[in-house]
């Protein structure tokens, strides 16, 4: 008879594992024996924990890594100094730090989002979608899981995108309306227009009126009409391009359109709609195309639903986190 873990039993598993990896004594093993022949429940929760373990192992280090250089981070700036002590984790405290942290606290430990989140003035949380009303009356509708950081002084209004993306609707006062994602900078000539951040740069998408990107202080100035894109990394920009604006914008109203998207681009967007971590193992898997239109507010639904075109595995996690591979 199948039996289904609890997610207690689930979390229980997991610590037993982290102990059973770190050199435990005979009295912890006896006691795990006694708590894994209590309940048949208990046995599938633990093959379950083996299971992700296994699949885990590599990313949980180097989220582990990731966490601890952005908690570190965190503290420099909360201290203003570097006199607190760096943070060192070895192979199997990464594993449990990862693991057992993430699933005890879920999205909330994630330090690299409280690293953007300081000195932020709007902030969403992951699944959630706002607008806010800036001091001029203009509407930025932050995307799930963004960052904004918001200063009108100076003579120019001056927004900084810390993570995540947003869609500007710029009322005209006079002043520069420039909004800085990455090495880069998008300057308002009369527009709506979105600005979204990518690894070691941005994306502009225009839906109506001209914006100038500018890839990085020295670099020339590119003019955006509506329906055109450009992205730019590393200080440089890829060629324009001509997009649907409205389809690629329409994660305002709760879809996520697609393409020939690499399933990597997708699981990236899903993962800000998800209470938690999405992580895809398969590289060659993360390279298939995927086309069609999705419902961003159940995250879960579009992976059952890719899962049956592409066949990939999925092993779910208390609701914290999802391996694919």
């Amino acid at each position: 008879m199948n039996v289904t873990p609890t997610p207690a039993q689930e979390q229980a598993a997991l610590a037993w594992l982290s102990l059973l990896h770190d050199q435990p004594s005979s009295g912890d093993q006896a006691t795990f024996s006694q708590w894994l022949r209590a309940d048949p429940a208990h046995i599938e929760a633990y093959a379950q924990a083996q299971v992700l373990w296994e699949l885990s192992e590599v990313p949980a280090r180097t989220l582990a890594t990731e966490d601890a250089q952005a908690l570190q981070g965190y503290l420099d700036a909360m201290s203003g100094s570097r006199r607190s002590r760096r943070l060192r984790w070895s192979g199997a405290l990464a594993m449990a730090a990862c693991l057992l942290l993430m699933v005890a606290m879920g999205a909330g430990w994630q330090p690299s989002r409280w690293v953007d989140d300081l000195g932020a003035d709007y902030v969403t949380a992951p699944g959630e979608v706002r607008t806010v009303t800036l001091a001029d009356q203009s509407h930025v509708t932050l995307d799930a899981d963004s960052a904004i950081a918001v200063d009108f002084s100076h003579g120019e209004r001056h927004i900084q995108l810390r993570r995540g993306a947003g869609f500007f609707q710029v009322v005209h006062t006079g002043q520069p309306f420039v909004v800085e994602a990455g090495s880069g900078a998008t300057t308002v000539l009369g527009t709506q227009f979105e600005v979204r951040l990518q690894p070691a740069g941005a994306q502009v998408t225009v839906l109506s009126g001209r914006v100038g990107v500018t890839p990085s202080r020295r670099a020339p100035q590119q003019i955006l009409t509506a329906g055109q894109q450009v992205a730019y990394a590393d200080g440089v920009a890829e060629p324009l391009r001509s997009v649907d604006s409205q389809a690629r914008l329409a994660w305002r109203e709760g879809w996520l359109n697609y393409y020939k998207a690499p399933l990597a681009e997708v699981i990236e967007d899903l993962a800000r709609y998800y209470p938690g971590r999405i992580l895809l193992l398969n590289n060659e898997m993360g390279a298939k195309r995927v086309s069609g239109s999705f419902p961003s507010k159940d995250p879960v639904a579009v992976l059952n639903a890719l899962q049956a075109v592409l066949g990939f595995e999925q092993h779910a996690l208390l609701g914290r986190m999802i391996v694919l591979r």
